[in-house]
C-alpha cells in the first residue's frame, strides 16, 4: 500500500501554494487538489498574443513587510510596476485615484494642500451638520460616512455610482464599515499602494505559483466534494482553502458573495487606454473598470513593441450556487453565520482552514504568505 501523504491541500490557489512549499522544505509530503483546470486560484494568468491576462481580475503584489518580498522575490524576481490607476466619472471627465492633490486640482481647482484641505473640511462640516440635524452622532450606513470622510463632491463623482455597482445596492442601504477609512493624499501622488514594496512576477504569477509547488504533487480537474472520503484518506491532514460553509454541508445555511463577470477582448490597438486600470464610476456604465493587462508588465515605449492589447471589462454580480465567489458579504448576518461555521473550524484537529473562502474575509496577497508563515512558525510539527 502507497504511503499516506502528510498533507491534502484542497485548493492550488496562494495560501494553498505557500503552504505546500514551506511544508516540502520540511521534508512533507503533499498532495494539492484544485477542481479548476489549472494552478494558481484567482491570481492565474491566461496568455493571449504573449500578453499575460489576469483571468480573475487585476492582482497587484504589494507590502511593507520586506522578508515577505524577500520571499517571493526568491521564486521569482518582480518587476517595478505602480498602481496608479484613472476614474472615469459621470461627467465624462478623469480623475487620478487615489484621492490626492491630482484629484483635487481638477475638482476643484485647488492648488496647495491647505486649500485642498479647507475644501475637504467644509464639506465634512457639512454632513457632520446634516446627521447632527436628524439626532444621529455615527454614521449609519456608506453614505453618511463617505460624507463625513471625503464630502459630496468627490463621494458623487468617484464613490457613490462605482460602490453601488460594486455591491449592487444603494450606497445609503450598505453598512458603514465598508468604507471606514479612504485614502486621502494632499500630495501630488498617484501611487494607490502607500506600502514600500510593489510589483508583479516578471512572467506572470503562473511562475510563482510553479515554484511554490515544486516539490508536490497536483491532480487538476479535482472535486473534493466528489470524493471526499477518498481524498481525504489519502493525507494524515487536510489543508482546505474552499468555502467553509461547503465543508460543513451548509449547517447553518449557506454565506453570501459577491461576483464578477469578465469580458475580454483583443483589440489591434497596442495601448488601449493608456495605464492598467480605469474605473467607470458612473451607474450609467454596467461595468466598475476596464484591465488593459499589458501595462502591467509593458512600460514606456515596450508597449508598442506588441501591436495588439486585451482589455477585460469587469460587471459586478450577484453570486448564485455554480459561479465563482470573489467578495464575502461582511455584513452582520453573514459574519454572524462565519462565527458558527469558524468555531466548528475549531473542533476539526487534523483540517486547517486558511484564505479567503475559508475564513470568509477579504485577502491581499502579501497577508496571505504571511497568514502561513505564522501556522509554520507557531507549530514546529506542522
Amino acid at each position: 500500500m502507497k504511503e499516506k501523504y502528510d498533507y491534502l491541500i484542497v485548493g492550488a490557489g496562494l495560501f494553498g501554494a505557500t503552504f505546500a512549499h514551506l511544508a516540502s522544505t520540511r521534508h512533507r509530503r503533499c498532495l494539492v487538489i484544485d477542481k479548476r483546470n489549472h494552478i494558481g486560484g484567482n491570481i492565474y494568468c491566461q496568455q493571449d498574443n504573449g500578453i499575460n491576462i489576469h483571468r480573475y481580475g487585476a492582482h497587484i503584489f504589494h507590502t511593507s513587510d520586506k522578508r515577505i518580498w524577500d520571499f517571493v522575490n526568491s521564486m521569482v524576481p518582480f518587476n517595478r510596476y505602480t498602481n496608479s490607476p484613472v476614474a472615469v466619472a459621470p461627467n465624462g471627465e478623469l480623475y487620478n485615484l487615489p484621492f490626492n492633490m491630482n484629484t483635487f486640482y481638477k475638482i476643484w481647482g485647488v492648488k496647495s494642500p491647505s486649500e485642498a484641505l479647507q475644501k475637504l473640511n467644509e464639506q465634512r462640516c457639512e454632513a457632520i451638520k446634516k446627521m447632527e440635524a436628524d439626532g444621529v452622532k455615527e454614521p449609519r450606513n456608506l453614505e453618511e460616512q463617505a460624507l463625513t470622510l471625503i464630502g459630496r463632491d468627490v463621494y458623487e463623482l468617484l464613490i457613490k455610482g462605482y460602490t453601488e455597482k460594486q455591491w449592487g445596492r444603494k450606497c445609503s442601504d450598505l453598512p458603514a464599515f465598508i468604507i471606514r477609512r479612504l485614502p486621502v493624499r494632499l500630495t501630488f501622488d498617484n501611487n494607490y499602494f502607500s506600502d514600500t514594496y510593489q510589483g508583479i512576477p516578471i512572467g506572470g504569477y503562473n511562475k510563482l505559483v510553479e515554484k511554490l509547488l515544486e516539490g508536490s504533487d497536483i491532480q487538476l480537474d479535482t472535486d473534493f466534494f466528489k470524493d471526499r472520503e477518498h481524498l481525504s484518506s489519502l493525507a494524515h491532514k487536510i489543508v482546505f482553502t474552499g468555502k467553509i460553509d461547503e465543508f460543513f454541508n451548509y449547517r447553518f445555511g449557506m454565506l453570501e458573495y459577491r461576483s464578477v463577470r469578465f469580458e475580454t477582448e483583443t483589440i489591434n490597438n497596442p495601448n488601449v487606454q493608456g495605464c492598467a486600470v480605469v474605473n467607470y464610476t458612473s451607474s450609467d456604465v454596467p461595468y466598475t473598470r476596464i484591465i488593459e493587462h499589458k501595462h502591467f508588465e509593458n512600460f514606456g515605449d515596450s508597449v508598442y513593441e506588441n501591436p495588439v492589447s486585451v482589455i477585460s471589462r469587469e460587471y459586478p454580480a450577484e453570486w448564485n450556487p455554480g459561479i465563482e465567489p470573489f467578495y464575502p458579504v461582511n455584513d452582520q448576518r453573514n459574519n454572524s453565520l462565519n462565527t458558527r461555521y469558524q468555531e466548528l473550524a475549531q473542533k476539526e484537529p487534523n483540517v486547517i482552514f486558511g484564505g479567503r473562502l475559508a475564513e470568509y474575509r477579504y485577502y491581499d496577497m502579501a497577508p496571505v504568505i504571511a497568514k502561513v508563515f505564522s501556522l509554520f512558525e507557531s507549530d514546529t510539527n506542522l
